[in-house]
């Protein structure tokens, strides 16, 4: 009952209440205005607590250790712009739905817009990203304690209905650390004798599940389906969908951050056999699409949905988002995938309708014969058999190639990407934060640009307690550009566009006390990411032309489509 001030009353209440409700991990950054904050965090003995000098990267490492543990994740700051600073890792959290719980330190209300020292307006600063924000009163003994535990249960709950980051924005006036003798706050606590007595919440909020439409199960009796898999981030949601197309029969098209990428019932070469006019034509016969999470990352597929004229087409998502990018679908059931599935009637495996597995074979020789030599398809082709534990794949260039290539594999392997606004920024600190959460090995694969964006992200990998790799693509700046279609007249694209730098990353390496490697042939690099795998962390540096990709790639695509019309 007696605590440094009475901050501290209110910020051990709120961290407790928080526990309650599941949290379990907190990310600090240093500051003084969040004293009251930091002390409450590090003193519960049901908190684990990690830390960040950079903001941005505490954000993006809280998005990871979510995402991993399936958990609420709490980020504590001080005022000012280090708030600001958790805008991106804030939208992308809103856009996948991740629970992040931001607790913004802030001053108290008499001390904005006079001039006074590190004071914003952080009242809603993230807009319309979080599911729910409260600023909250600076503490006071004439507000009753059990309306901050109320007003954190309501929140909660709220995020419990719809997935995504919730803010608190926490007022302190100084006293901020201990000094003097220590408050005591028995009085003031004497009506919460129920709930401390409890392991409970203060007040508990439950919601009815929704029943599934009656016509869910008849939607594919006797029908040509094809099941395609988003992203879905618990590996536990997504085995019942691969047995699921084995039992009806239909073709799986599961995208690299389904957990089901590497399964031997899915197609795993779908992205470049469309390329094949004799794949898209058989595909061409399907009537029902029943798709499980949302945001692909292959374009060819998502064209080939939004063009394909279906009788019937589903989306299953817990998520209450619309993720129906060309406003296909004419079914959309907001649950999880077992919760659905586990409604449809058992029944005998069906023969597939199909021919696309033996159609692919041709895909499958075309890539073996353009990954063959040292190249960023070639690198991802080989890691994407090699990886082991978990797998963060950072976005422009190395999701596309990891999307396309890889194979069946005999151990599963968990992926995940930051594909909701599918920005650069924060790759490192949330793979990180994903490897946080596991005992086994962690891989990061990301472009040159990429890393640059989050070089101080380095600084958190050495803590990793289990293996960590991070492989970086070097083309020399964003080679991403070299397929799209932008102007390239003088030097447009050079400048503007693809922005070469010119650096390596050997020196930074040293400079965070990583191991280091630079293999130049597809056999150093398989021998030295297997060493990786064994212990420390480790940076590889794959330095390739930045031109390289794109002519292999189109190279493939024109071998694939003139195999498809000659046979």
């Amino acid at each position: 009952m007696h605590y440094a001030t009475f901050n501290h009353v209110w910020a051990s209440l709120l961290l407790e209440e928080l526990y309650r409700w599941g949290l379990r991990e907190v990310v600090v950054a240093p500051g003084s205005r969040s004293t009251p904050l930091t002390m409450a965090a590090s003193e519960h003995a049901g908190l684990r607590c990690h830390t960040h000098f950079d903001e941005r990267g505490l954000g993006f490492m809280a998005l990871g250790l979510a995402r991993g543990a399936q958990q609420p994740v709490a980020v504590i700051t001080t005022s000012g712009t280090a708030v600001a600073n958790l805008y991106p890792a804030v939208v992308e959290a809103a856009l996948l739905g991740v629970p992040l719980v931001i607790l913004s330190a802030d001053r108290p209300i008499e001390l904005l817009d006079n001039g006074s020292n590190q004071a914003i307006d952080q009242r809603d600063i993230f807009a319309r990203h979080t599911v729910a924000h409260h600023d909250l009163p600076t503490p006071s003994r004439e507000i009753p304690a059990a309306y901050l535990l109320s007003t954190i249960d309501q929140t909660m709950a709220r995020q419990h209905r719809l997935p995504g980051p919730v803010h608190f924005n926490c007022r302190y006036r100084e006293p901020l650390y201990p000094s003097g003798p220590p408050v005591e706050a028995s009085d003031y606590l004497a009506p919460l004798s129920r709930w401390q007595h409890s392991h409970a919440p203060w007040s508990a909020w439950q919601t009815a599940p929704a029943p599934l439409p009656v016509a869910w199960p008849a939607a594919f009796t006797r029908q040509r389906g094809v099941i395609v898999v988003g992203r879905i981030d618990d590996p536990q949601q997504a085995a019942p969908i691969a047995a699921l197309a084995e039992q009806l029969g239909w073709p799986l098209l599961a995208d690299l951050q389904s957990q089901l990428h590497g399964d031997p019932r899915h197609l795993v070469h779908m992205d470049l056999a469309l390329q094949d006019p004799q794949v898209s034509a058989e595909l061409g016969r399907a009537n029902v699409l029943l798709q499980f999470g949302g945001r692909l990352i292959s374009k060819r597929l998502t064209q080939m949905i939004a063009s394909h004229p279906w009788q019937q087409a589903w989306l299953v998502d817990p998520l209450p988002q619309r993720l129906d990018p060309d406003f296909t679908l004419t079914q959309r059931l907001v649950c999880t995938p077992a919760e659905a599935i586990a409604t449809l009637p058992a029944g005998p495996a069906q023969p597939p309708w199909h021919t696309l597995a033996r159609l692919q074979q041709r895909t499958r020789q075309g890539i073996e014969r353009y990954t063959a030599e040292f190249s960023e398809l070639g690198v991802c082709h080989q890691l994407a058999q090699l990886a082991r534990g978990a797998l963060f794949v950072g976005n422009s260039l190395p999701a596309r190639l990891m999307n396309m290539l890889g194979s069946t594999r005999s151990t599963p392997l968990r992926v995940m990407a930051n594909r909701g606004a599918s920005g650069i920024d924060g790759l490192l600190a949330s793979a990180y934060g994903l490897a946080c959460t596991t005992d086994e090995p962690t891989t990061v694969i990301l472009g040159d640009t990429s890393a640059l964006h989050d070089l101080n992200s380095l600084a958190l990998l050495a803590r990793a307690q289990a293996p960590l790799v991070v492989v970086v693509l070097n083309n020399d700046g964003g080679s991403i550009f070299h397929m799209l279609p932008v102007p390239d007249e003088g030097d447009l694209l050079e400048r503007y566009y693809r922005q070469p730098h010119g650096l390596a990353f050997e020196h930074a390496a040293r400079m965070f006390h990583l191991n280091y490697a630079a293999p130049t042939t597809l056999a150093a690099f398989g021998e030295a990411y297997t060493q990786a795998l064994e212990a420390g962390v480790t940076l590889i540096e794959v330095t390739v032309p930045h031109q390289q990709a794109t002519d292999a790639l189109q190279a493939l695509g024109a071998w694939l489509r003139e195999a498809g019309h000659a046979s």
